[in-house]
C-alpha cells in the first residue's frame, strides 16, 4: 500500500492541518445545508421555469461530488479505529457522524424530489425507513455507525477458516503479538494498541501475514504506485566494471571482472536475440543488492586468495554470471564483498533494526547473497532481519531441503547445521544445478571461450583429458587412469607449487598446470574424453567439455554419496543420494555426450572407451538453460514472478495453474520421483492447494483424518487408510518418502531445455 506523503509527517504536524480541515468543513456543510433547506421551497416554483429532472439532477449532483472530493482527499490515510501512525481518530469520530448525517440526507433528498417530480408525496416515515435499510454487509453483519464510534465501540475483527487456510502463518503471528507488542515501541507507532483489531490490521497492513478482509476497513481498496521506473536492457560493459572496484585492493572481483569481460560480446548477442523474441518491456526496475559473503574476509574461506591458484572456481563462476544476468536486465545494483560495507549500508537505514516488518522504508527490492552473506546479515541486522527475510535470495551449490531449513524440526530430528535452520521459504535458495525442485534452479553459463567460427575447426587427437587439478583428488584411481592411458595420450591441469612433487599423478601424466580459459578450451577441442575422476562433483567444466566436443566419463557411485556415508555432505542442508560424480549430466544428457559408469570395473571402462573411440563422432551439445540467453530468461520470469513476501496470502501463484496436474504418488516414491515419472517436475507453490481433506478424498478414500508436521505430507497412508494434511506451509517438500505412504503431488510441465520455467513462463 502507498501512502500519501502526510503519512510520512510527525503527529503534530498531522493534526493542525486536519483542525483546519474541519473547520472547513463545518463551514462548508453550512454553506451546504444552507443552500439545501433554503432552496428546498423553490422546487415547486421552479418547476415552473426549469426542468424538475434538471433540478433533481443538480441538487444530488452537487451533494456527491463533495462526498467524493471528501473520500478522495482523505483516501490514502491508513485508514480503521487503531491501525496507522496519525489517525485522528476523536476527530474522524466527528467527521464519521456528519458525514453519515449528510449520506442519509441526501438520500432522503433525492427519494423526496423523485416523489415531487413523479406527482406523488409519501405521508409517513415508515415508507422512507422502508427505503433506506441500515447498511449491512451479508458476511460480517451490519457495520458501525458513527453512533457506535461515539459511543466507544470497536470493530469485530475475526478470522474465518477460509482466512486461516490462505493465511496459515495469521493465527500464530496473531498470538505472538498479544504477547509481545509492547516489546518495541514501532509496534505502538503503527497504531498497535494490544486489542485484537489492532493486531489484525497491523499483520495484514505492514506485515501481509493476515487477510485485509479479516477487518472491514480496507478489503475494496486498491493503491497503485505511481513512482514505479522501468528496466531497459543494459549493454554497456563500463558501468558494470565501475560497479565491480574492490574497496579493499584485495582483488577480490579480479577473477569475476576477467570473466564478464571475456564473455560479454555472447551475453550482449543473447540480450539482443531474447529481445526481438519476447516484449520485455514494462518489467519494473529493482534495486538489488548483492552481497559475496564467500568473498568477505570473516569468512575464512580464501576464495579471494585462491581464485589464481586452483581454489574452488564453481561458485564464482555462479556469482559472474548472475550479476552479469541482473545487470543487462537493467536492474539497479550495489555490490559488496566486506561486512563493512554492509554495515555503511544498513547503518543508513533506520528501519532495518526494529522487529517492525515494513519493507516500503527499505532501500533494496532484492537481496542476492550466500550462506556465510546471510549469516553476517542476521547478525547486523538482529530484531530487524525478519522485515529483510522474503527478500532474500541465497545463492546455495548444493541446495537445502525443506527438512534442514526449517528451524524447530531440525532441532528436533538432530540434523541441524551451520548450513541449516534459515526459515526461509525452500525456493528462496538458487543452485547451480536443478538438484531438488524444492529450491530454486538458477544455474550458469557454460563458458565457450572459442568464437562460433573457432569451435569444431581443431581435429580431435587421441587425447584424454582429466578433471582434476588438485593433486589428492587423483588418489586411489592409477587403475582406471592406466586402462585410459592404454588408449589415449592422457593430459593433466593440476596446480602445483614450484619445485612440488605431485603424489597421485602418474608419471606418463602430460602436466599443463593451471590454463588460461582460452588455452583450455582449444585443448578440450582435440580431446576426445574428459575423464571424471569422481570429484569435485557437479561442476561447470563437464558442461564445457560437452560443449566443446569431448565426450565425458562419469563415475558412478555405489552406494550412492550422501551425508550418511561421506565427509563432504556431512552439515550439508540436503539428504539427497548422488548416485554419480554428475547428476545433470547423466539425467539430463546422457549418451553419447556422457557415459556413465563404474570406473573399478575394468571391463566396464574398456568396453566405454572402445564404444566412444569406434564411434569417431564427437558432437557439442549445450543445453539451453546453460546459455547466456536461456540463464536470462529464467532470471528475469524469477524476478518478475517471484514473490516470496506475499507468501501468506496465498492469492497469486506462479506458475499459473493451466501447467499443473495432481498425482497420486505410488507407495514408498516421493514427489520428485513421481512427477518425473511422467516426464513432468514438482511444484511445491501448489502443495497448499492439496492439502486438505477434500483434496485428497477426491483421488482416494480416506477412513480419517489426521495432522503432522513433516515432510511427506499431504498423503494417503496405504496400511490404516488415514489421510494426514500438513501442518507446518516451510515443510512442503518434494522430496522424501515412506514405504506405506502415498504423497499427494503437483506436478507441472516444463520448457524441454529450461526446466525451471513451464509451458508457457518464459515470457
Amino acid at each position: 500500500m502507498v501512502r500519501n506523503s502526510a503519512s510520512k509527517w510527525p503527529p503534530r504536524m498531522l493534526r493542525i492541518p486536519m483542525v483546519r480541515r474541519f473547520l472547513v468543513l463545518l463551514a462548508v456543510l453550512g454553506v451546504l445545508w444552507s443552500f439545501t433547506f433554503v432552496n428546498i421551497s423553490l422546487v415547486f416554483n421552479q418547476s415552473q421555469t426549469r426542468s424538475s429532472h434538471e433540478v433533481k439532477a443538480e441538487i444530488v449532483q452537487l451533494s456527491e461530488e463533495y462526498i467524493k472530493a471528501l473520500a478522495k482527499e482523505n483516501g490514502n490515510i491508513v485508514d480503521g479505529p487503531y491501525a496507522g501512525r496519525f489517525t485522528a481518530f476523536d476527530l474522524k469520530k466527528t467527521i464519521a457522524v456528519l458525514l453519515e448525517s449528510m449520506l442519509a440526507r441526501i438520500n432522503r433528498l433525492e427519494y423526496f424530489v423523485n416523489n415531487v417530480t413523479n406527482g406523488s408525496l409519501f405521508n409517513d416515515n415508515s415508507t422512507l425507513s422502508a427505503q433506506f435499510p441500515p447498511i449491512w454487509d451479508a458476511k460480517k453483519g451490519p457495520a458501525l455507525s458513527a453512533q457506535d464510534l461515539l459511543q466507544g465501540k470497536s470493530e469485530k475483527c475475526e478470522l474465518s477458516d477460509e482466512d486461516k487456510v490462505h493465511y496459515p502463518h495469521c493465527p500464530q503471528k496473531i498470538e505472538w503479538m498479544q504477547k509481545m507488542w509492547k516489546s518495541d515501541p514501532c509496534y505502538q507507532g503503527y497504531g498497535v494498541d494490544g486489542s485484537d483489531c489492532s493486531i489484525i490490521m497491523y499483520l495484514s497492513e505492514v506485515e501481509d501475514f493476515c487477510p485485509r478482509q479479516a477487518w472491514s476497513g480496507s478489503q475494496n481498496k486498491t493503491f497503485v504506485d505511481t513512482r514505479v521506473s522501468y528496466a531497459n536492457f543494459t549493454l554497456d560493459l563500463q558501468p558494470l566494471m565501475t560497479i565491480l572496484v574492490d574497496p579493499n585492493e584485495r582483488q577480490g572481483y579480479a577473477w569475476i571482472r576477467m570473466r564478464i569481460t571475456r564473455m560479454w560480446h555472447r551475453w550482449t548477442d543473447a540480450a539482443r536475440n531474447l529481445m526481438s523474441k519476447y516484449d520485455l518491456q514494462g518489467r519494473p526496475k529493482q534495486k538489488i543488492l548483492i552481497h559475496l559473503g564467500l568473498l568477505s574476509k570473516q569468512s575464512g574461506w580464501k576464495f579471494a586468495e585462491m581464485q589464481f591458484k586452483g581454489g574452488p572456481l564453481g561458485e564464482l563462476v555462479q556469482w559472474s554470471d548472475l550479476i552479469s544476468t541482473l545487470y543487462i536486465l537493467g536492474h539497479d545494483l550495489t555490490i559488496t564483498s566486506e561486512v563493512e560495507q554492509l554495515v555503511e549500508i544498513l547503518n543508513h537505514v533506520p528501519a532495518a533494526k526494529t522487529p517492525c516488518q515494513s519493507r516500503k522504508e527499505l532501500p533494496v527490492h532484492l537481496i542476492y547473497t550466500d550462506i556465510m552473506g546471510l549469516i553476517q546479515f542476521k547478525k547486523r541486522l538482529k530484531a530487524g532481519y525478519a522485515k529483510f527475510s522474503c527478500l532474500f535470495r541465497v545463492v546455495d551449490s548444493f541446495g537445502t531441503e525443506p527438512a534442514f531449513n526449517h528451524l524447530t524440526f531440525a532441532k528436533q530430528n538432530k540434523i541441524l547445521s551451520s548450513w541449516g535452520g534459515q526459515d526461509l521459504i525452500p525456493q528462496q535458495f538458487f543452485t547451480m544445478f536443478p538438484h531438488s525442485p524444492d529450491n530454486s534452479f538458477m544455474g550458469f553459463v557454460v563458458d565457450r571461450v572459442l568464437n562460433q567460427s573457432e569451435t569444431n575447426t581443431e581435429p580431435k587427437e587421441n587425447i584424454a583429458l582429466v578433471y582434476g587439478k588438485n593433486d589428492y583428488m587423483w588418489q586411489g584411481k592409477k587403475q582406471y587412469l592406466d586402462m585410459i592411458h592404454s588408449k589415449l595420450e592422457v593430459h593433466g591441469t593440476v596446480y602445483a607449487e614450484p619445485g612440488q612433487k605431485l603424489q597421485n599423478v602418474p608419471d606418463y601424466v602430460i602436466n599443463h598446470g593451471i590454463m588460461t580459459g582460452v588455452d583450455l578450451h582449444k585443448l578440450l577441442q582435440k580431446a576426445k574424453v574428459f575423464v571424471g575422476l569422481g570429484f569435485p562433483y557437479e561442476g561447470p567444466a563437464p558442461l564445457e567439455a560437452i560443449a566443446n566436443g569431448a565426450v565425458f566419463l562419469n563415475p558412478k557411485f555405489d552406494p550412492p554419496h550422501s551425508s550418511k556415508n561421506h565427509k563432504f555432505f556431512k552439515g550439508k542442508p540436503t539428504h539427497r543420494e548422488v548416485a554419480s560424480q554428475h547428476p545433470y549430466a547423466d539425467t539430463f544428457i546422457g549418451e553419447p555426450y556422457v557415459y556413465t559408469l563404474d570406473v573399478n570395473n575394468t571391463n566396464e571402462v574398456q568396453a566405454v572407451l572402445e564404444k566412444i573411440l569406434n564411434n569417431n563422432k564427437f558432437l557439442s551439445y549445450l543445453p539451453n538453460e546453460y546459455t547466456e540467453e536461456g540463464m536470462l530468461q529464467r532470471m528475469n520470469a524469477y524476478i518478475q514472478n517471484q514473490n516470496f513476501c506475499s507468501f501468506q496470502r496465498g492469492q497469486v501463484k506462479w506458475p499459473p495453474r493451466e501447467a499443473l496436474q495432481y498425482v497420486l504418488a505410488e507407495p514408498g516414491k516421493s514427489c520428485k520421483d513421481s512427477c518425473w515419472s511422467i516426464n513432468r517436475i514438482c511444484e511445491p507453490v501448489y502443495f497448499s492447494e492439496l492439502n486438505s481433506y477434500e483434496a485428497l478424498n477426491n483421488m482416494t478414500d480416506c477412513l480419517s483424518l489426521a495432522h503432522s508436521s513433516n515432510i511427506y505430507y499431504p498423503a494417503f497412508d496405504t496400511n490404516s487408510g488415514v489421510c494426514t494434511i500438513q501442518d507446518e506451509p516451510l515443510l512442503f517438500s518434494c522430496v522424501g518418502s515412506m514405504d506405506s505412504l502415498r504423497r499427494l503431488c503437483p506436478c507441472r510441465n516444463y520448457i524441454p531445455g529450461q526446466t525451471a520455467l513451464c509451458i508457457g513462463c518464459e515470457r
